[in-house]
């Protein structure tokens, strides 16, 4: 009996990655490798290869870029080696599928029923907002919320200014799927009422995983996430290059767009740099798991 405990305590506190979120996170990165090459290569040709015909072309950039950080960041979770590295983008991502899978049902008449991606789409998000979730809390009591004697940590002003900018995109991201009528004309190019939906939900990836980190001062806990988003954003930015046709000048939500998204990269970039190159700290244990290093 005492073994058993001792093996199951030795188990949840060695923040470990349980096997099924390796397998999860490989099972998932085929299908982002072939969206990402569908949306972000062929953006004009969703017609005949995605699941639905997705005009115009810089909302097939927008999502081919989240799906190339997303493989990204799913390649790193079936290598890294501690659970808190990459739990940050469990719960952004159990968010962003349920908001997809939500959209499907919505505009179920938009979508190419007869078609292969129709059926790996429509099959995808209706059982990756329970796999993902259901991994994130198999695995979350394998964090013990103790720092790295060689981690960094992360200011605590840093920390806030990640909690205010994941709160204004999330908000962003519901406005864009629960008043998609709303923020249709704002936008800086057209959008469908599903398109409005569906890039709301790849806004509220992001904001949910930047409240996240917020809560937790820990370097590495960031880091992962961070990069799978500066990719994701500098992807954006070439996208936009080559849509550019599809924004309107006259809009000033279009200077907010790209200024907004522009000064987003440099900040991670700054920002990962410098703590990269700074000086180690060694901290001491966070007394607890309930209190360990939260924002709020």
């Amino acid at each position: 009996m005492n073994s058993k405990s001792n093996r199951k305590e030795s188990t949840s506190s060695h923040d470990q990655i349980e096997k099924e979120t390796r397998w999860v996170g490989l099972l998932i990165i085929p299908f982002l490798i072939v969206a990402s090459a569908m949306l972000y290569i062929w953006p004009d040709q969703t017609d005949r290869l995605f699941a639905w015909t997705i005009q115009p072309p810089m909302t097939a950039l927008l999502m081919g870029s989240g799906y190339i950080g997303g493989l990204y960041f799913f390649a790193r979770v079936a290598r890294a080696r501690q659970w808190h590295q990459v739990a940050a983008g469990f719960l952004a991502v159990t968010g962003f599928a349920a908001l997809m899978g939500i959209a499907t049902a919505l505009h179920w008449d938009r979508f190419h029923h007869d078609h292969i991606s129709f059926f790996a789409w429509a099959s995808l998000y209706a059982t990756t907002p329970f796999i993902i979730f259901g991994v994130w809390l198999r695995n979350r009591r394998a964090d013990p919320s103790i720092a790295n004697p060689h981690d960094r940590k992360v200011p605590v002003l840093v920390r806030w200014g990640m909690g205010i900018a994941g709160a204004v995109i999330l908000l962003v991201g519901l406005l864009l799927f629960s008043i998609p009528e709303l923020m249709i004309p704002l936008w800086p190019w057209q959008l469908s009422a599903l398109t409005a939906r569906v890039v709301g939900g790849f806004f509220t990836l992001p904001g949910v995983g930047w409240l996240v980190l917020a809560r937790d001062p820990r370097w590495s806990a960031a880091k992962v996430f961070l990069e799978s988003q500066f990719i994701g954003i500098v992807l954006i930015l070439v996208g936009a290059a080559r849509a550019w046709g599809d924004f309107d000048p006259g809009n000033a939500a279009t200077a907010i767009f790209i200024g907004g998204m522009s000064l987003l990269a440099l900040a991670i970039l700054g920002f990962y740099v410098a703590m990269e190159s700074g000086e180690r700290e060694v901290h001491e244990p966070y007394p607890n798991k309930s209190t360990s290093g939260k924002l709020f």
